[in-house]
């Protein structure tokens, strides 16, 4: 096939490199097994050198470009993240338009994929005649709470959190009030207005695509398919995740300290690229952890709590994690773990044979890294769509364990160390355990050759090929 005449689509990712990362891994696909051409539009406003590395180390076939940056001066300083993206793009629908319009006269332009904070944007699909698609980096259960939102908003009287009973999405097990996404907990808040206005744009797609797979989701999955109530048609590709690339010094101590410790006795310690805990919860899980006599691996970082003014004056900075460890901590627990500060090679450490454990945020990309290596999960969730995935982590999908925490929300040092023990060598372990490597399985199975996130993503290929002129 020409160069020239590839079927080429557009994606607008929502901020984040846990947005980038299963977009990129998509436009992989697309590009190397149905030899399309890809665009990846960024918002200037949220711009970082992270983020510009990883796009310029990406394949020729995928490409970026930046919207012009927008004001967002007028919005308030406590104003939510979610809000600055969906104001970002309500405010780019003509800037959009015009790289669109770009892309139609230099390219087979297909389709426009807009992330799933970025649905208001599709106004500038519509004035370009590009057919709109919506990407999920996240879940059906994401989804399917996106899909009732309206009629929830348009039914409630109170809060979520406020709820006398748990919400019941078709598919899966009920959710309670509180652990409901986290932007929609303050319906005063503009944040819940944008989310909501998003997922109203969501039938209005030509389709919605998924980063899960069936099996993780089994019930939702049969639910959701083909095209039923004025939705969309929906397609599980995932799961999408990185390929490994270990990199520098600290990836390659992480590993080595890997390689001398038993098969599956490791528990990996990790809240994802964002999560910090306060210096009260920080101590606890440290003395939990020592408490467990379980081997450990730990992505330490500086407690959410600590001030300016204390980091000014400490002796050492608070960029160092390790400062905040309880006394003597360190030394106690030597010989069975390792704490590194702020980063560690996850998808790496995952696949390792010495882990057997992964102490998580249930953010959905660390979520499917683990599942994809067969490794079990104690689920910790701080924030986003977090609670609600580890409701269905624990109770639907039953590949982790969860800790109680008080009633302050501190989950405290014993608490800790018996599910800790649990995971690795109790009776309730051993069924996670083993549900962890049903679903390893399945993963690879899904995106084989005639597995059916590869079908779905075939279809929708397909489907984007013959709806435009060759």
């Amino acid at each position: 096939m020409n160069e020239e005449r590839r079927p080429h689509v557009a994606f607008l990712p929502t901020p984040g490199m846990g947005h980038l990362l299963p977009i990129s891994e998509l436009a992989k696909l697309l590009v190397d097994r149905h030899r399309f051409s890809v665009t990846i539009i960024t918002f200037a406003e949220f711009a970082n050198k992270t983020q510009d590395t990883f796009l310029a180390a990406l394949p020729s076939s995928i490409s970026s470009v930046s919207l012009p940056a927008v004001p967002l001066s007028d919005l308030p300083a406590n104003a939510r993240i979610e809000t600055r993206i969906s104001l970002a793009a309500a405010r780019s629908v003509h800037a959009l338009r015009s790289i669109l319009l770009d892309l139609q006269y230099s390219t087979r332009l297909v389709a426009f994929v807009g992330d799933l904070f970025s649905a208001v944007a599709d106004d500038a699909a519509k004035a370009a005649g590009v057919p709109y698609y919506v990407f999920i980096p996240t879940n059906f259960l994401f989804l399917a709470l996106m899909l009732e939102l309206p009629a929830l908003d348009a039914a409630m009287t109170c809060e979520f959190w406020q709820l006398p009973e748990p919400v019941r999405l078709p598919g899966f097990v009920p959710i309670p009030g509180p652990e409901i996404l986290h932007p929609l907990q303050d319906r005063k808040n503009d944040c819940y207005k944008w989310v909501v206005e998003n997922a109203r744009r969501y039938r209005q797609a030509e389709g919605i695509i998924v980063n899960t797979f069936d099996a993780i989701e089994p019930e939702a999955a049969k639910l959701l398919a083909g095209e039923e109530h004025g939705r969309p048609p929906v397609y599980a590709v995932g799961p999408l995740i990185r390929s490994k690339a270990i990199s520098g010094e600290e990836g390659a101590l992480c590993m080595k300290w890997l390689d001398a410790q038993p098969p599956a006795s490791v528990v990996f310690v990790c809240f994802g690229s964002a999560g910090t805990l306060s210096r009260e919860q920080t101590h606890e899980l440290a003395l939990g952890l020592e408490s467990s006599g379980q081997r450990f691996l730990w992505v330490g970082r500086s407690p959410s709590d600590v001030s300016a003014a204390e980091s000014y004056f400490t002796a050492r900075s608070s960029a160092d994690p390790l400062f905040f460890l309880p006394d003597g901590f360190l030394d106690r627990t030597k010989e069975v773990g390792m704490v590194v500060p702020s980063w560690a090679p996850q998808i790496e450490v995952l696949g390792h044979a010495a882990t057997g454990g992964f102490l998580s945020h249930c953010g959905w990309n660390s979520t499917l890294e683990s599942v994809a290596h067969g490794v079990p999960m104690i689920s910790w969730p701080l924030f986003a769509e977090q609670k609600m995935n580890a409701v269905q982590l624990v109770e639907g999908v039953r590949v982790a364990l969860r800790p109680a925490a008080r009633e302050d929300g501190v989950h405290d040092r014993k608490e800790i160390a018996r599910v800790v023990r649990e995971l690795m060598e109790g009776e309730e372990g051993k069924v996670v355990r083993r549900r962890a490597k049903e679903l390893e399985a399945a993963a690879a199975a899904a995106l084989g050759e005639e597995g059916p996130s590869s079908r779905a993503l075939a279809t929708m290929a397909e489907r984007w090929r013959s709806s435009s002129p060759a």
